[in-house]
């Protein structure tokens, strides 16, 4: 996973790596519990998150959703903790 810089960051683009860490942190979760999409969205409605593979798809690929989102699909595949180191 990148870890966003540390330091000064461009004032254009202040979260930019911050979102591509978020979106890899889905992605990692992804691979290693071996799901897709699909899947994922499945687990959401299980949580009463009614989204479709393509829109969960589009949102992580454009970096653009927000911490809840994160956290609600961190939980959803079923970790339990992450490291920020």
């Amino acid at each position: 996973m990148s870890r966003p810089p540390r330091g000064n960051i461009p004032q254009t683009q202040p979260y930019e790596a911050w979102e591509q860490t978020a979106k890899e942190m889905i992605e990692i979760e992804m691979m290693r519990c071996g799901i897709r999409y699909k899947q994922l969205a499945k687990m959401l409605e299980e949580l009463g998150i009614e989204e479709s593979s393509d829109q969960i798809n589009r949102k992580v690929n454009r970096k653009r959703f927000s911490a809840a989102f994160l956290l609600a699909c961190l939980h959803a595949m079923g970790v339990e903790s992450i490291s920020l180191k």
